[in-house]
């Protein structure tokens, strides 16, 4: 569409009459407006925020460090060189009081190996295997629904001498549960399990769940008569449909490999079956040996 000439300075007289008007008559409309309403608006704006903020947290787990909610976080790891253990967000002296650990505090090259045990889908033997040939004792965190549903692969992790550790009942943010008793029931549901399907107690080892706790849920459990194990060494391995390579596990688990590391994997990685046997070995070849949590 063309416009005659003059219709440009036309239209500009008419805009400028028009705000002219509109700035003399709804002006002092909309600072009453934003005098009454803005200040509601921004605190419904910054709640927003924090929901979505919520919301990105509870989908992400290690090692970013985040906080997740008043006097919560989620557990997370600072790597700053090659070979050395990197810096928590809780430090081992800090966690010390709450029989609560991510590391050994030593100059040895040992290794702790942990499982974290959510479901099975197939890869549990190649693991278990990889570790017995390697005579190497690991510790399994398991939930509720992972004794019901594998109870031979529960006694056979006991059978051949690892530990088989709490993960809770069904996974929650434990940092949300405030009392000991709802505290206590994610516990005890998974030591009743283990103890009915076995015949023996479980070892008193707790897992948060996604690594989410605070300084009261780490009371709790010291007063249940637990020891609380995070961990200095861990990669992306649980998305089922995003496996990590045979490349990229090792780039990650052989470069951040340090003395006292706690390692956490998924059984549930499809990678960590694949390749455990070798990656046990290449650890052994840089001078490792493995230890048990019992250590602790």
């Amino acid at each position: 569409m063309k416009f005659p000439k003059q219709s440009f300075s036309k239209l500009k007289e008419a805009l400028s009459s028009h705000n002219s008007s509109f700035s003399s008559e709804k002006l002092p409309l909309i600072k009453d407006f934003l005098h009454y309403a803005g200040v509601p608006l921004l605190f419904a704006l910054c709640f927003l925020a924090g929901a979505a903020a919520r919301v990105v947290v509870h989908h992400f787990s290690p090692p970013d460090v985040v906080e997740t909610a008043s006097g919560s976080s989620s557990w997370g790891l600072s790597f700053q060189e090659e070979g050395k253990r990197p810096v928590g967000n809780a430090s081992i002296e800090e966690l010390a009081p709450y029989n609560a650990y991510f590391a050994k505090d030593t100059q040895e090259k040992k290794i702790y190996l942990t499982f974290d045990c959510g479901y099975e889908n197939g890869n549990t033997p190649l693991i278990l295997d990889a570790l017995e040939k390697h005579n190497v004792k690991a510790a399994f965190f398991v939930v509720g629904n992972f004794i019901k549903d594998n109870p031979d692969l529960i006694k056979e992790m006991v059978k051949e001498g690892h530990i088989v550790g709490n993960h809770t009942l069904t996974h929650p943010d434990m940092s949300g549960i405030s009392s000991m008793e709802d505290f206590k029931k994610q516990l005890e549901g998974v030591e009743n399990l283990y103890k009915e399907t076995t015949g023996e107690s479980m070892t008193k080892f707790y897992r948060p769940p996604q690594g989410i706790y605070s300084t009261a849920n780490l009371s709790m459990a010291k007063e249940l008569g637990y020891k609380t194990f995070f961990w200095s060494l861990a990669y992306v391995d649980w998305y089922q449909d995003k496996q990590p390579t045979r490349e990229e596990a090792f780039d990650k688990l052989l470069s951040r490999i340090h003395p006292g590391a706690i390692v956490l994997l998924h059984n549930t990685s499809s990678t960590n079956g694949q390749i455990l046997d070798e990656l046990l070995t290449k650890w052994e070849e840089m001078g490792y040996t493995f230890g048990t949590l019992s250590e602790f």
